[in-house]
């Protein structure tokens, strides 16, 4: 009788670099380039805004990016995975930043949910005209009286789409790397990019519509001397391009060995700039529109996130002329902007469970999935969701993402030394080489950058507690799960990796080094890395 095999799953990989880009666009390419950028951008100085934008494009958010690509790429794992095989003191960050896309997934979802659910109504104008924030907030969240809390009572029509949200993406992610995700993502993108360059067509012919493109674009230079603004800039890119998520490092994983990586790059981030710029053209036309309508000006109508998009869209659903089709084509792209990017999350989850455990992929989805998405039902289909998750949203945002990456800029590039390994990396194969430019703005900027946001974010913070909310309510959902974090990054870390995992055993990563001539341990027979005393998944 044959012996069980100890060998790990061989690790999935995409079909080619365009699926690669197109993944990488659609985790890019989320809810805040269409509900936040357009308003950032207004509130930023309008066209000025842009030159604080591209700055922050060229000297953080592509640099990052690349950063997140040579680590996964380089060491051919997910995030917890790559950074141990860069060095065993790494690997907390890599789960610091799982345990981030866990809470993310849970609330991320039910966005989408409410989308689907406004796609509907939208066909129909539900909510009445002149009752959409009542609607919103009354009728369809049924928001609680008592405030921030924690409430069990069920709202249906939030549940049930929630639900299918969850069975649809389980699906995508139980069919894996290439069948799953890669294919998703190329049906969705091309479908949204149609779907809002015809939302952005039909904007344009609204009456008022000039009215929003001049506000959104007359520049006002005087916002250049305000510091905010620039942090501003610098925090959307950073936010808007997915790095230190862990999710372009485990994408990055996937690619083949010669592939051109930062030339990928340049292409994800110029490609998710230029839809945010097409979604504050569609975005302000419409609300030109909207301000005629109300008599008053773009500044009475302008908001971001939640307002936009579900209190002032379907506003302008209401009163304009073919508002159902707008409707259907706003929130359509939400949905499909939103499962892109959620697929993402989770991959950076389901990704690190299978390296460590050495599981089947369907195994390890429906391990990860269920339980959040239980979570996700249990938190988010009730009458307090909404102050749930934005407090969630808030802290983990601001305090998870942006501490992480600033611990891991310094890390690697201060501690550990490999900014060299990785730019030798990314310049094996890449069309675009980078130097000492791209190693000061990583090792040098990207901390000041970091640091200083995440300053002010704790300033801000602790100056008054956020949103007037119960201190108790602030130290569950904001700090304590800020803290809980970190501490749980590090007690993974400590738990053993089996002897089926990736670390243990990866003969691709091997063939990997081989080809890339790096010579091996004579003494251990380990490969050693540029830089590295030994490999540290083997030591």
């Amino acid at each position: 009788m044959a012996k069980p095999t100890t060998q790990p799953t061989r690790r999935e990989g995409f079909g080619s670099r365009n699926v690669f880009i197109m993944s990488a666009i659609g985790s890019a390419v989320g809810l805040g380039n269409i509900w936040r950028f357009p308003y950032v951008a207004y509130e930023g100085g309008g066209g000025a805004f842009l030159i604080p934008y591209l700055c922050a494009l060229l000297t953080a958010g592509i640099p990052l990016l690349f950063f997140d690509y040579a680590i996964g790429h380089r060491f051919r794992g997910s995030a917890p995975l790559a950074f141990r095989r860069m060095h065993r003191a790494a690997e907390p960050l890599g789960w610091w930043q799982v345990l981030i896309c866990v809470v993310i997934a849970t609330y991320y979802a039910v966005i989408i949910a409410w989308a689907a659910m406004y796609t509907w109504f939208s066909a129909q104008t539900t909510w009445g005209a002149g009752n959409e924030n009542d609607f919103f907030f009354g009728e369809f969240l049924q928001l609680g009286d008592l405030g921030a809390g924690v409430s069990t009572q069920f709202v249906p029509q939030v549940g049930y789409p929630l639900i299918g949200v969850w069975l649809v993406v389980i699906i995508i992610m139980a069919l894996g790397v290439k069948r799953g995700i890669g294919r998703a993502n190329m049906v969705l993108m091309p479908l949204l990019t149609v779907m809002f360059a015809v939302l952005v067509v039909q904007s344009l012919f609204l009456p008022g519509a000039v009215d929003g493109l001049n506000a959104f674009f007359t520049p006002n230079w005087e916002a250049l001397a305000d510091p905010a603004v620039w942090a501003s800039a610098y925090g959307h890119i950073f936010f808007s391009l997915s790095v230190a998520f862990g999710i372009m490092v485990t994408y990055s994983s996937y690619l083949k060995r010669k592939t051109d990586l930062t030339g990928s790059g340049l292409v994800v981030a110029f490609a998710n700039s230029g839809f945010e710029i097409l979604a504050g053209i569609g975005v302000f036309a419409a609300l030109g529109f909207m301000a005629q309508a109300q008599a008053t000006d773009v500044s009475g109508v302008a908001t971001a996130g939640i307002g936009l998009a579900f209190v002032a869209f379907p506003t302008i659903v209401s009163q304009a002329a073919g508002g159902s089709i707008i409707g259907v084509l706003f929130f359509g792209a939400l949905v499909f902007a939103g499962i892109t990017s959620l697929i993402s999350v989770l991959e950076v989850i389901v990704a690190s469970l299978q390296d460590k455990l050495g599981w089947g992929r369907v195994r390890t989805t429906l391990v990860v999935s269920i339980p959040i998405a239980l979570i996700s039902v249990a938190l988010f289909s009730t009458t307090t969701a909404l102050f749930v998750l934005d407090a969630t949203d808030a802290f983990v945002n601001a305090f998870g993402i942006m501490a992480v990456a600033l611990v891991a800029v310094i890390l690697v590039a201060w501690i550990l030394h490999r900014l060299p390994v990785l730019r030798e990396h990314l310049n094996r194969r890449s069309s675009f080489r980078v130097g000492w430019i791209w190693m000061l703005l990583v090792g040098l900027l990207g901390p000041v950058v970091l640091g200083y946001l995440f300053v002010s974010e704790i300033i801000a913070k602790t100056s008054t507690p956020y949103e007037d909310y119960p201190d108790w309510f602030l130290w569950i959902f904001g700090w304590g799960m800020v803290i809980a974090l970190v501490v749980l990054a590090v007690l993974l870390t400590l738990l053993p990796w089996s002897s089926r995992s990736h670390a243990k055993s990866d003969p691709d990563y091997d063939a990997f080094l081989v080809d890339e001539n790096y010579p091996p341990n004579t003494e251990t027979g380990a490969v050693v890395l540029p830089g590295v005393a030994s490999n540290g998944a083997r030591s």
